[in-house]
């Protein structure tokens, strides 16, 4: 089997990272969109709460409880919120700090490749041959 050099593995680990941060964004568009959501309908509830027309002064109590029950819902997204930020911000700092180590093996690479290439070029240079009978 083929042994794969630490860049290429590393690579793998950036790439799978990098698709966590994809779903850790995807949650946190996916919450910020629930809580414009809720605030609106809070909008909606507020405007029917001051209205003057005599069928909403009919339904105050019901859309206070709504309302109530709306900013309860808009602090647990609040909440929620910030956890889906903390852990962008998370997985990001993961992704990056995989992404220097992948390009720091990278060139670790490159440099034992060239230094080994240096190495055959000494060894050629320096080489005996591997009969007497060449030597005459």
């Amino acid at each position: 089997m083929i042994e794969k050099k630490r860049s290429d593995k590393l690579k793998r680990l950036v790439a799978v990272q990098r698709h966590l941060e994809k779903m850790a964004e995807y949650d946190l568009s996916e919450t910020s969109r629930q809580r414009a959501e809720v605030n609106a309908a809070m909008d909606v509830a507020i405007l029917a709460l001051g209205s003057l027309d005599p069928i909403h002064r009919a339904f105050s109590q019901s859309y206070a409880d709504r309302f109530g029950r709306l900013s309860i819902k808009d602090q647990q997204l609040t909440g929620m919120q910030q956890v889906h930020e903390m852990r962008l911000t998370r997985e990001r700092a993961k992704g990056d700090r995989l992404e220097e180590n992948r390009l720091d093996a990278l060139q670790a690479e490159r440099r034992e490749a060239d230094d080994n290439a240096v190495y055959d070029v000494i060894d050629q240079q320096f080489a005996t041959p591997a009969s007497s009978k060449l030597q005459k």
